[in-house]
């Protein structure tokens, strides 16, 4: 109860801090420099870092264009979220239906049955479109219209600007597109799932005799750099995953994902042509792997070293109660990190209770990564800085630990102590004046008891 207690105090802290605004960025004295003079084919592409979502490299990412198969993403991600891997889904007629005019299709029949996990393989792998459908369709509960209202609502949740889901595996729709930005931030969300991201980076795959095919299916990946299913032109050695896409309206998308030195990365590319997806994605990767640096900042300091000599307002040089659990910079590396700038605000982890702030980081403007706060657990139940020896951290000031509950529990028994006090008096009172009564009625019991007091009253005027 008390360390729940005292991580409310901390969440407060945390806002009372931002609304003060005693937490402010510090000017940037170094001149920002970010890379550039690269030029690629697509007409839209971006370079996102996967942890802190850094944008590296950016062209027209908000400019709406169609997807094609690099839909699939946010199809696989919906149903890794939403089913699970063993479940038997069936293939309809308008599942069957999507491989139909050569489409990308493994050939699936009607009624066939297979995993939700062996789905995902042929719609990642083979960019089958009829399993595209069938995970759609099961997944919204036989209704497709409920699936891409889901992804529609998804995209939402993640922030996406210029996007429009219509169908679940990206066939051509004039209602359906998104954007090089929304791809990537989709991408992203995606790889966070260690699911994903197993059948993401899978070069091949073989689906089992089912209760309608008696011959094993083989699948290839089709992503050229990951891949060398058709050609070794494109392979690039750190590519660990992505989805092709094209259609004749949209010419050629590509997802890619690449981690190279503990670094990994997203690349969009859209509307472009054939081959020069890969060509841009590798010119892309090889342009921001050359010119950024990460910089780890996971060694657990408090918060008054992971800010090195920066004012962060009211929590100090050496607080104790803060602590960084993790975070991630990307920087030029023509830059340092001490010329970034840094943001205190307050931040919930649903997966992580213990999370109660995170530090924002800048360099001219930029975001640039970010680095978790947690709430350090303390069984004393005191602050660190008072309440424990010099010779582990602790202040060295005396302190008084003040109990409230007693406080209050002494405060309350002495004011029902003075009010049975009152009570007593006016009893004893009313007492007194009833036993005075009784006597002068005895001594004169032909007058009554106010004719008695106004008699003694005569008397003394009297006198």
């Amino acid at each position: 109860m008390k360390n729940k207690l005292v991580k409310r105090i901390v969440s407060a802290l945390f806002a009372v801090t931002l609304a003060a605004g005693l937490v402010h960025p510090m000017p940037v004295e170094a001149e920002s420099y970010w890379p550039s003079g690269i030029e690629v084919e697509s007409n839209a592409a971006i370079v996102m870092e996967q942890d802190t979502g850094t944008i590296l490299y950016q062209k027209n990412e908000t400019d709406a264009h169609y997807p094609a198969s690099i839909t699939k993403i946010m199809t696989a991600l919906l149903a890794i979220e939403n089913s699970d891997m063993d479940e038997e889904v069936t293939f309809s007629q308008e599942a069957v239906d999507q491989s139909l005019g050569g489409t990308s299709s493994i050939a699936r029949d009607l009624g066939e049955v297979m995993t939700m996990e062996q789905c995902l393989y042929g719609m990642m792998l083979e960019s089958a479109n009829e399993c595209a459908y069938a995970i759609g369709e099961h997944v919204g509960g036989g209704d497709i219209k409920v699936f891409v209202q889901m992804m529609n609502d998804r995209a939402k949740e993640l922030g996406c600007k210029n996007t429009h889901f219509s169908n679940p595996n990206g066939l051509h729709s004039d209602d359906h597109y998104t954007c090089a930005y929304d791809m990537a931030l989709i991408a992203q969300a995606a790889y966070r799932n260690q699911v994903f991201a197993k059948i993401t980076g899978t070069r091949a795959y073989q689906i089992p005799p089912t209760n309608r095919h008696s011959d094993i299916t083989y699948l290839n990946n089709h992503h050229a750099m990951l891949n060398t299913y058709k050609t070794t032109e494109y392979l690039y050695d750190y590519c660990v995953g992505g989805k092709t896409g094209f259609t004749d309206e949209a010419n050629a998308t590509l997802v890619t994902y690449a981690k190279k030195d503990g670094v990994t990365l997203i690349c969009v590319v859209m509307d472009v042509d054939t081959a020069y997806e890969y060509v841009d994605t590798i010119n892309l990767f090889n342009y921001c792997f050359d010119n950024f640096n990460v910089y780890h900042i996971t060694d657990n300091n408090s918060l008054g070293n992971a800010a090195s000599d920066k004012d962060v307002g009211a929590f100090g040089n050496n607080i104790d109660l803060v602590q960084i659990q993790e975070g991630k910079v990307i920087l030029p590396k023509t830059a340092d990190l001490s010329e970034t700038e840094i943001q205190v605000e307050a931040y919930k982890d649903e997966n992580d209770p213990d999370v109660v702030g995170r530090l924002n980081y800048t360099y001219g403007g930029r975001f640039v990564g970010t680095a978790k706060l947690t709430f350090s657990n303390n069984d004393n139940g005191g602050y660190p800085f008072h309440n424990v020896p010099e010779t582990q951290g602790g202040s060295g000031v005396p302190y008084y630990r003040i109990d409230f509950i007693t406080i209050f529990g002494v405060a309350l028994g002495i004011i029902l102590g003075i009010a049975l006090l009152i009570f007593l008096f006016k009893k004893a009172d009313e007492l007194s004046t009833t036993i005075h009564r009784l006597r002068l009625e005895r001594r004169n019991p032909n007058k009554g008891f106010h004719r008695i007091k106004r008699t003694r009253r005569r008397k003394r005027r009297r006198r």
